[in-house]
C-alpha cells in the first residue's frame, strides 16, 4: 500500500506536493476563535459599535511596507437583530470612501454581514474578547476592481478600545495586511 502511494506521489508535479503540504500545515497551525472564549472583556459587537466609533489604521504590503494610512468614523445603529454600521474612510492621500455594513446576529456568537462591495456574505464568529470576520471584498484596483479575501480578527482590549488585524489574500497567498485601532472617543 505504501509503495503504491509513493509511486502516485512521485507522479505529481513537485509544486502540487509543496502547495498541498503548505495548505495542510497552514490549516493545522491557525488559531481557532474558541481559544479566546475565556478572555475578557467580553466582546459584543452590537454593543461596542452602537453609536459613534473612531479608528486609525494602515495597509501594509506583504513585505510590511506601509502603503496607505487612513482614519474611519463609524455610526452604528441597531435595528432588531441587525447592526447597521455606516463607515466613512479618509485616506492619507485625500481619498474618501464609504461602506455600509448590515450585520445580522445569528445567535451563539455567529454573525452574517453584507455590504455593497462585499461579494456574497461575510461570516463572523465571536468568543470571549475576540471576533473573526471573513469575507471577499471587491477592492478598487487600477481602472477596475479585484476580489480579495479578508481574514479579519478583532480583540477588545478595554471597554473603549479594540485592536483589529486583517490578513488580505488572493489565491491563498497573502498580499497585505490591515491594522486598525478602534476607540469610542475621538483622539
Amino acid at each position: 500500500m505504501w509503495c503504491q502511494t509513493i509511486r502516485r506521489l512521485t507522479k505529481l508535479p513537485v509544486l502540487a506536493v509543496v502547495f498541498s503540504a503548505f495548505a495542510v500545515l497552514s490549516g493545522c497551525s491557525s488559531v481557532q476563535i474558541d481559544e479566546y472564549s475565556g478572555q475578557t472583556p467580553k466582546l459584543d459587537i452590537f454593543d461596542y459599535f452602537a453609536g459613534t466609533t473612531y479608528a486609525q489604521g494602515q495597509f501594509q504590503d506583504r513585505s510590511g511596507k506601509v502603503l496607505r494610512r487612513f482614519t474611519v468614523q463609524m455610526l452604528g445603529t441597531i435595528e432588531g437583530k441587525e447592526l447597521v454600521l455606516d463607515e466613512h474612510f479618509l485616506y492619507d492621500d485625500g481619498e474618501k470612501q464609504r461602506r455600509v455594513w448590515r450585520i445580522t446576529d445569528l445567535g451563539n456568537g455567529d454573525y452574517r454581514g453584507r455590504a455593497d462591495d462585499v461579494i456574497g456574505e461575510a461570516q463572523g464568529r465571536s468568543a470571549g474578547n475576540a471576533l473573526q470576520w471573513r469575507y471577499v471584498l471587491d477592492l478598487p484596483y487600477k481602472d477596475g476592481t479585484i476580489a480579495v479575501n479578508f481574514n479579519d480578527w478583532m480583540w477588545l482590549q478595554t471597554e473603549q478600545t479594540m485592536f483589529n488585524r486583517a490578513v488580505v489574500s488572493k489565491f491563498g497567498f497573502q498580499v497585505g495586511e490591515v491594522t486598525l485601532f478602534f476607540h469610542k472617543k475621538p483622539l
